[in-house]
This record gives structure tokens, C-alpha cells and sequence, in this order.
């Protein structure tokens, strides 16, 4: 039995491990898809190695028919932040590519993504993706039971405010996930800490940070799904779907749980299966 809190899925210990079996197969085809990004390859072609990956593991894109969607990732090249619908675009050389992958299994859904040179960037794009990525395990790192939802929010706007000028994305957010790949609460990439629901036990969450080399503003394509910034700069996409135990944070869709870059960053490991 699901419980719900306002709202809130609150999952049992056996319903979060199998949480972590469509964790899994998300983890690992967003590493084959890294491994697949290069100067030719459409996001189309990156595309049809997901759904094959997908399905090949025994599971189902979370994305494909998804209010329409056409696609088994999203595939967002430069100056489009999330939502990009894969198709005929081909990567060239320097290209920054953000891929967001969902798979099911037996109901569960998992939800990350990645953000990815397309062979030699420049500098400052790197940069850009390296931010991206920490603020989110910031985020993690700031996440306590008990705690409140906003601790997340804060220590994901802090450390990239502090080491950057970069635009934070307002318009979209992290998200709880469990039987459905988007569920309440959501989870803002700003603001101040001590805030929204309690973080207890059971609460799998999909943290996202979305970031600009310029300013935040965006607009959606009339494809009513690629969202893209204003001045046209680059952005970075990344994510991960999580849980906390008793022990500390889990995170369910990196393919070691997160274990190596929380004890980086002096946070308690917390599985519970693996």
C-alpha cells in the first residue's frame, strides 16, 4: 500500500528498492548514450539506442506518448534548456547536448539526466556543465531527514551563485517521483532554506537544476515542447532521482548510488539494497 501525505507518495523501504531497479536502467543508458555523443550523430540516432536500451532491460521509456511527447529522452542542444524533441538535428563539434531519460519498471519510474560535450567545447560550456552537476549534489548534500524541502532549493541557488554569474531557471523545477514519473511536491532550484513539506523517509524526489551562461528567461518553441533561452547562450540540464534513509542520501539512478561523490563531499551513504 502507497501512502500519501497531502498529496506526497510516501513509499515503504521495499517499494523505494524497487524504485532502484528503473533507477537503474535509467543510470545506465544515459551512460551508454554518453559514450554515443559525438560529431554525426543525430538525436535521433541517440534517441533509438535509449528505447532500445529501454525496452531491451525489461522496461518502458517514461517519455514516449508522454502528453504526446515523440520521444524516449529529451534531447537539448545548446541554447535549449529541457524538452527537446529528438529527431533529424545532427551534433557538430563543440555542441553541448543535455539528455533527459525516464524509464519504468513494474510502475516504478526513474528520472536523470546528463549534460555532455560533443567532442572538443569550449571552456567556458564545461564550466558551465561542471556547475550544473555540482549544485545538484549540493543539493543532495543538503538534504536531511527532517529537514524541509527548500534545504535542497537553497544549497542548489547557493553554490551556483557563488561560484558563477549564471542564469537559474524558474520556470521549470525538480519534481516528486513514484508511481508517476511527476508528483507533488515540487522541487524549485532557488530559494531560501527551512521552507515546504518535511523530508522524511519514504520521499523520492527528482532534483534538476537547469542553469544559462546568460540570463534566465526562455520562451517554448511552437513544437509546444523545446524550451529555449531568449539571448540564445547556452544552458546545462542535470539530474538525479533520490531518496534519504535513516544513514543518509540514496541516489537511485547513479549507477553506484552516489556513494563516491557524497563521501567526496563528507555525506553519509545511505542504501538500502545494492
Amino acid at each position: 500500500m502507497i501512502f500519501k501525505d497531502r498529496g506526497i507518495e510516501i513509499k515503504t523501504r521495499d517499494q523505494i528498492i524497487s524504485m532502484r531497479a528503473a533507477g537503474l536502467v535509467v543510470g545506465r543508458t544515459l551512460e551508454l548514450l554518453r559514450g554515443e555523443v559525438k560529431p554525426g550523430v543525430s538525436t535521433g540516432d541517440l534517441d533509438a539506442i535509449a528505447e532500445d536500451a529501454i525496452r531491451s532491460a525489461g522496461a518502458q521509456p517514461s517519455f514516449k506518448g508522454y502528453h504526446g511527447f515523440t520521444g524516449s529522452i529529451c534531447a537539448s542542444v545548446n541554447e535549449e534548456i529541457v524538452h527537446g524533441i529528438p529527431g533529424g538535428r545532427v551534433l557538430a563539434e563543440g555542441d553541448l547536448i543535455s539528455i533527459d531519460c525516464g524509464a519504468i519498471v513494474d510502475g516504478w519510474h526513474g528520472d536523470a539526466a546528463i549534460t555532455v560535450p560533443v567532442g572538443e567545447a569550449a571552456p567556458e560550456l564545461l564550466e558551465l556543465a561542471r556547475i550544473c552537476e555540482e549544485s545538484m549534489w549540493r543539493g543532495f548534500a543538503a538534504a536531511k531527514l527532517g529537514g524541509r524541502l527548500t534545504d535542497i532549493s537553497a544549497a542548489v541557488e547557493s553554490y551556483v551563485r557563488a561560484n558563477s554569474a549564471y542564469g537559474i531557471v524558474e520556470d521549470f523545477v525538480g519534481h516528486g517521483i513514484g508511481t508517476a514519473m511527476h508528483q507533488p511536491p515540487n522541487v524549485p532550484n532557488f530559494g531560501k532554506a527551512g521552507k515546504g513539506p518535511k523530508l522524511v523517509e519514504g520521499l523520492a524526489l527528482a532534483v534538476e537544476p537547469m542553469i544559462t551562461l546568460g540570463k534566465q528567461d526562455n520562451h517554448t518553441l511552437e513544437d509546444d515542447w523545446t524550451v529555449i533561452t531568449d539571448d540564445g547562450l547556452a544552458a546545462a540540464h542535470t539530474e538525479h532521482t533520490f531518496t534519504l534513509t535513516p544513514q543518509g542520501p540514496w541516489v537511485l539512478t547513479a549507477l553506484d548510488g552516489g556513494e563516491a561523490k557524497l563521501k567526496e563531499l563528507g555525506v553519509t551513504f545511505g542504501p538500502l539494497a545494492d
